[in-house]
């Protein structure tokens, strides 16, 4: 995981969800998760690229449960989008790179 990318547990996501001066990507993902690790150097890239205008964060779904539960993480990866401390877009699995800014295309 890049510096570009914040590690939130259970403790630190309500605050960096609502504290965010910008839209917040976050990905629901886990150590055992292939596809997860497939997409982790594409948010990496992509966070440096756009770090001005969006926050990429990660959640492990295995360390923090609770959170996984509220939002309804059933597969992952599962990324979602806060803007303004609200969840505003959802989408799940590895995407390349133009698909993956595709789907961020309104926040960026």
């Amino acid at each position: 995981m890049g510096n570009a990318i914040k590690s939130l547990t259970s403790a630190t996501f309500p605050e960096a969800i609502a504290a965010a001066d910008k839209p917040v990507l976050v990905d629901f993902w886990a150590e055992w998760c292939g596809p997860c690790k497939r997409i982790a150097p594409i948010l990496d890239e992509v966070a440096g690229e756009n770090a001005d205008q969006l926050t990429i964060a990660k959640v492990n779904v295995d360390d923090s449960p609770d959170i996984a539960r509220q939002y309804d993480i059933m597969s992952i990866p599962t990324l979602i989008v806060f803007k303004d401390g609200k969840p505003v877009h959802r989408f799940q699995g590895a995407h390349g790179k133009a698909s993956l800014l595709q789907e961020l295309s309104d926040y960026l």
